[in-house]
């Protein structure tokens, strides 16, 4: 079970919040201007420089939103200052942040208060002017003392921090990241944030950034605990298919807790970097694009999620043995095997390894268990270890290309180490086995399918991916006995990924 560390609430209320309705929301994907030389020391007035050219940007686009009735606009993640430096090359970046919750702070009104907060007071006066609330990511820097037995040696936390302006320029929340990835720079948060921000026309905003989402703390938490529905998300992530392509998580992730997300990713394609999307439980609206060097703002109207509205994850806890609790169960096919009875089930399974060739790629740097779509239409199974996958397929459009059923339950360890139970459909890159789940974005193979596994969590992210690294909506999810699935009829565009991604958290 994850360690559940000691958290901190912060939420700033307004009266007549709105229960329903719309509003429109913006997130800009922005293509840093960064420092050629991140490792290399400057001072305070040459960072000031850089960030500034930055935050002209920001300028802009905030004031595009404003006049086209957005409410709100998220900026992503390293935006401002860029990345790759070292922890003493970034110091001269780092604002200085005083805690949101201990005062009450308009930095563009009140700059003098403080000192290094250039950044903070420019956020803060682009929201004021324009009458918008605003969510940035910025470095921030905070003194501790040697008896603070986590004070880091040169006598200072430096934090990869979001941080929200209500539309009047006011400080009204800050984010410290608690899963950092690879970024030596900043520090791990000595506690970690659980940060919410209320605002008049769409009630509680939730706070967390990039590689955050994939741990149950404190995203999922935070969701599950505060009853949160709309989640603002500063991102610089870098995109792997066939499983986490930005905007095929982000998806998956609105869709699971049933939430609206405002997604802001980095835009630089020769890094692997585009992906932002506004989502609200049954529309997407993003922009990736890996030719042009040109950032994109992004803004629609999406309605109000009343809190009362449940997802598939309400009613369950991380250590829950009754997953399908007020969840939602849709009608399955007859003709897909079950087999719960431990005798029969070895018995089929050694029938189906007989039937269906088995062997072991490399997908997302673990190691799957995969057997190949040969016929028309079917019905094939995989297993590792305690996971069993079954897919029932008919295959539309007989194209020249090789599709796989795979399996992973296991530890993954690369970039990261947290527990993954993957049931996935894919296309491999040629129609050689060795190629299965490679990098692939276009397909033109059109394939009916039901897809579903024995999960022991009930943390399920649906990934639904096609050709060109667009979206797709299952036309249904959920929970029948101890499975869960997913199934989709009709598809007009090729299929890269169908998937059914597991976190098991407790065995991080």
């Amino acid at each position: 079970m994850p360690v559940l560390l000691s958290s901190i609430i912060i939420i700033v209320q307004f009266k007549n919040v709105h229960t329903g309705g719309h509003y429109i929301a913006a997130v800009y994907e922005h293509h840093v201007i960064l420092n050629p030389n991140p490792t290399i020391v400057t001072n305070r007035q040459s960072a000031l420089e850089l960030m500034n050219r930055n935050l002209d940007i920001y300028e802009q686009q905030v004031i595009v939103a404003a006049k086209q009735g957005a409410k709100i606009i998220v900026f992503p993640e390293d935006g401002v200052q860029g990345f790759n430096f070292t922890r003493t090359s970034i110091y001269p970046y780092l604002d200085l942040i005083p805690d949101p919750d201990s005062l009450t702070w308009n930095p563009c009104k009140e700059g003098y208060l403080f000192k290094d907060t250039e950044v903070l007071h420019r956020l803060s006066c682009l929201a004021r002017k324009n009458k918008v609330f605003l969510v940035a990511n910025i470095g921030t820097k905070q003194p501790c003392k040697r008896s603070d037995s986590k004070c880091p040696p040169d006598g200072r936390y430096q934090f990869n921090t979001n941080v929200a302006f209500s539309d009047n320029g006011t400080l009204i929340a800050r984010y410290r990241k608690q899963n950092l990835y690879f970024e030596y720079a900043f520090d791990t948060p000595p506690q970690t944030d659980h940060t919410l921000f209320d605002t008049p026309f769409a009630g509680t905003f939730g706070l967390f950034t990039c590689f955050d989402i994939l741990f149950y703390e404190p995203a999922v938490s935070l969701i599950k605990k505060y009853n949160v529905k709309q989640i603002a998300y500063p991102t610089a992530w870098m995109n792997q298919l066939p499983l986490l392509s930005a905007v095929e998580f982000q998806r998956a992730f609105a869709t699971t807790f049933n939430i609206n997300f405002l997604a802001a990713n980095i835009h630089h394609p020769n890094l692997g970097m585009t992906g932002s999307g506004i989502y609200t439980p049954s529309k997407s609206f993003i922009y990736y694009d890996m030719e042009s060097v040109n950032g994109k703002l992004i803004l629609a109207e999406i309605p109000v999620i009343a809190s009362q509205n449940e997802s598939h994850m309400d009613n369950i806890t991380i250590s829950d043995s009754n997953m399908q609790k007020n969840v939602p169960v849709f009608p399955m096919d007859n003709n897909v095997c079950l087999k719960e009875d431990k005798a029969h089930y070895g018995k089929s399974l050694k029938e189906a390894q007989q039937t269906f060739p088995i062997f072991y790629g490399e997908m997302m740097y673990d190691n799957f268990t995969l057997t190949p779509i040969t016929e028309t239409e079917g019905n094939i199974q995989v297993c590792s270890n305690t996971l069993c996958c079954y897919l029932n397929y008919e295959r539309l459009v007989l194209s020249n290309e090789l599709y796989v059923l795979g399996g992973f339950d296991g530890l993954h360890t690369v970039h990261g180490t947290y527990y993954v139970q993957a049931c996935v459909l894919v296309k491999c890159t040629s129609l050689d086995y060795s190629t299965c789940g490679q990098e692939v974005t276009k397909a033109t193979g059109l394939i009916d399918f039901q897809l579903q596994g024995n999960f022991s969590t009930a943390f399920v992210f649906p990934l639904l991916l096609r050709s060109g690294v667009t979206l797709d909506f299952a036309d249904h999810l959920g929970w029948k006995h101890s499975y869960y699935f997913m199934k989709k009829k009709g598809a007009s565009t090729g299929l890269i990924t169908a998937g059914l991604y597991g976190r098991w958290y407790e065995k991080d």
